[in-house]
């Protein structure tokens, strides 16, 4: 865990604080794309999207369900309940959630019409439907790293600072384009720069916020750790089956979309297995 010993000398929270405003900072340097194009190559554009949804799913299981399940084993449970419903429970929990939110918040998605938004009916402008989109989005993925650095405290042996990093690395990796996919369709509309930069990293704020809410709640109520790490992976895996993938393949780059997907997975189950 050579480079992240300096972590420890902090709090869970403060370490969930830290993690998260990485991956802030790498949404931002998606949306800095807007300075440098107009009309991103769509090509590139679905793949990045496609990076982004494998890097969900492998962190989704190795560094959210995996450690829930061990958790979930050695807590001590009814004798009637399986080790594996608590995970089932939080897990399904989060796609349901995610699911309610996207039929009430207002919101429309970078390759929908401005005559298609989702959500309740609405008299906001595109470019606060598109940040809501994203934003909507990144709440799971900040709620996943600050419930890793969370279980840390707790002293489960699947549960390491060094895995929480490599949790963190790899959602920020996968923000990259998240940040590019908003600021770069707002110019195309005629938004300014400065303005299509600023939405951009605008949706990622929420992690922090999301981030240190989970942190905190785990190391407050320690049981429900596995189905608070569970209820992370539901949620991402909602918004990659839901939005991320039928998006990267939307203009029929389905072979790019689908290796950049293993390639995501790839990087991901790597920097999980390598640094936890």
């Amino acid at each position: 865990m050579v480079g992240f010993e300096w972590l420890k000398g902090f709090s869970p929270i403060v370490q969930a604080l830290f993690g998260t405003l990485f991956t802030w900072g790498l949404t931002a340097l998606g949306a800095s794309a807007v300075f440098f194009f107009r009309k991103p190559n769509r090509k590139l554009l679905d793949s990045m999207l496609g990076f982004a949804g494998g890097v969900m799913i492998a962190a989704s299981f190795w560094s959210l369900l995996a450690p829930a399940l061990e958790m979930a084993e050695n807590d001590p449970m009814p004798g009637w309940m399986p080790s594996y419903v608590p995970v089932g429970i939080g897990f399904m929990a989060g796609g349901l959630f995610l699911w309610g939110v996207d039929k009430i918040l207002p919101h429309v998605h970078p390759n929908l019409k401005a005559a298609n938004p989702e959500g309740i009916k609405t008299s906001w402008q595109r470019s606060t439907l598109l940040v809501l989109a994203i934003t909507l989005h990144n709440i799971p993925e900040g709620l996943a790293v600050g419930v890793a650095f969370g279980a840390v405290a707790a002293g489960y042996p699947s549960a390491t600072l060094a895995g929480a990093v490599a949790l963190a690395i790899g959602i920020g990796i996968q923000n990259f384009p998240e940040g590019f996919s908003v600021s770069v369709p707002l110019r195309r509309e005629g938004v300014s720069r400065l303005k299509s930069f600023w939405y951009g990293q605008l949706s990622g704020v929420v992690e922090p916020i999301a981030g240190v809410t989970g942190a905190l709640l785990v190391i407050v109520m320690r049981p429900l750790l596995p189905y608070a790490l569970a209820f992370a992976a539901g949620a991402m895996i909602f918004v990659v089956v839901e939005e991320v993938i039928p998006e990267a393949m939307s203009e029929r780059n389905t072979d790019i979309a689908a290796m950049a997907v293993m390639l995501g997975f790839l990087v991901m189950m790597t920097l999980d297995v390598a640094l936890g």
